[in-house]
């Protein structure tokens, strides 16, 4: 996720709670969805529709912080 700013997330993981929340959060959602979607754990497409777009939503909040630390 984001490669051109790899850098700055590993700087930020370990220097902003907040960041690093959000971040270890998006990891345990898609981590989430494709156990769901490998039917490793049980979910209805509803289910796994929803975790992808808050998935998406955490995405946008962290390229929100990343451009305006870099800004």
């Amino acid at each position: 996720m984001f490669p051109e700013y790899r850098d700055l997330i590993t700087q930020l993981k370990t220097k902003d709670a907040h960041f690093a929340k959000l971040f270890d959060k998006h990891n345990e959602l898609d981590q989430q969805i494709k156990n769901m979607e490998a039917q490793i754990e049980l979910a209805t497409a509803a289910e796994i529709e929803v975790l992808k777009k808050e998935k998406l939503q955490l995405k946008d909040e962290l390229y929100a912080i990343l451009k305006k630390k870099t800004d």
